[in-house]
């Protein structure tokens, strides 16, 4: 049995596999690769027919991110697993030294660490999370999701408490997930960049027309689900009011900022739809949000971004700094 798998589930994109695949097994001594194909109609197949080095699995019909997923742990042999986006990138040797870590703490069941994010045009930022809790995080998982998916290394064994990933919530299947293994068990940080998160940015005009359904999905799942996890349901009602507002102050945010980059971009149905979201997640966080976001600082960095994509990053650079400050 191999000491670990990494899954890397793939739709379309047969040009980014090579490299994807090349950077798994450069990750650790002991690494099975897998690759579900989530009904590709390019050259995926011949590709990862080619290889005889990793297990290939083959879907029919498509299943989204989180079915593959799920179908990627059914056909995978390692006591530990980790998921990899076809276009990220894992550093040598990482999931080797988050193993070593969490071969060492029992209690544990799941290890995350930093990720260097960097926009389509090849732009770098910061690690991220800038602080990184460990422990007992669930209470902190509620409110965000601080766990980038790529860095995320669990033991196999937790998935029979907690179960799979959720693929009727695509998105934020992940961050469901962890709060499922949080609720559970310790969870483990290590405070080192071990992958590059590529995504896309207000800066790029390729920021996802789902956010605000996300967002959605997240109140529901917050709402139906996490509030009756055990150890949540027993807590008291101010500690779960208090999660609440956390959870809606950060989207509120979000929604806000999301408003705010459409307007930008004269994109007026959008806008309105983002602001309606925040009110409806939850007024008085709307209100929080935008009595930080009203102060002279705030103003003129708003004032300056509307004249360039470039200086619309770095207002949202901007805004995680008050939140940050905030919390």
């Amino acid at each position: 049995m191999p000491k670990a798998s990494i899954i890397i589930a793939t739709r379309n994109r047969s040009h980014l596999l090579p490299r994807a695949i090349g950077y798994a097994r450069a990750s650790g001594s002991d690494v099975e690769v897998v690759v579900v194909d989530d009904a590709s109609s390019d050259e995926t197949a011949k590709i990862c027919q080619s290889d005889l080095n990793i297990t290939y699995v083959r879907l029919e019909r498509k299943r989204g991110v989180a079915g593959a997923r799920n179908i990627g742990l059914a056909a995978s042999h390692g006591e530990y697993i980790s998921f990899l986006d076809d276009d990220d990138v894992r550093f040598a040797n990482s999931l080797d030294q988050q193993i070593a870590v969490l071969d060492k703490n029992s209690p544990a069941a799941l290890i995350y660490a930093q990720a260097i994010t960097e926009d389509p045009d090849g732009k770098q930022h910061p690690p991220y999370p800038s602080d990184c809790p460990q422990g007992d995080v669930l209470w902190e998982l509620l409110t965000r999701n601080f766990i980038p998916c790529g860095s995320a290394v669990f033991r196999r064994a937790c998935l029979s408490q907690v179960g799979l990933l959720d693929d009727s919530i695509p998105g934020i299947d992940d961050w469901d997930l962890w709060i499922r293994i949080a609720e559970t068990f310790q969870v483990l940080a290590l405070k080192t960049p071990v992958m590059i998160w590529r995504q896309s940015t207000p800066a790029s005009g390729q920021v996802s027309s789902k956010t605000v359904d996300l967002i959605e999905h997240g109140r529901r799942k917050f709402r139906q689900d996490w509030l009756k996890l055990p150890r949540v349901a027993n807590e008291t009602r101010n500690k779960k009011r208090e999660a609440w507002r956390g959870f809606s102050n950060n989207f509120s945010e979000h929604l806000v900022w999301e408003a705010f980059s459409a307007l930008n971009k004269f994109d007026l149905r959008h806008a309105g739809k983002s602001a309606l979201a925040a009110l409806r997640l939850h007024p008085t966080a709307l209100l929080s949000v935008l009595q930080q976001w009203t102060n002279l600082t705030t103003l003129n960095t708003l004032l300056a971004s509307a004249s360039s994509h470039d200086e619309l990053a770095n207002a949202k650079a901007h805004f995680k700094q008050i939140r940050s400050s905030r919390t």
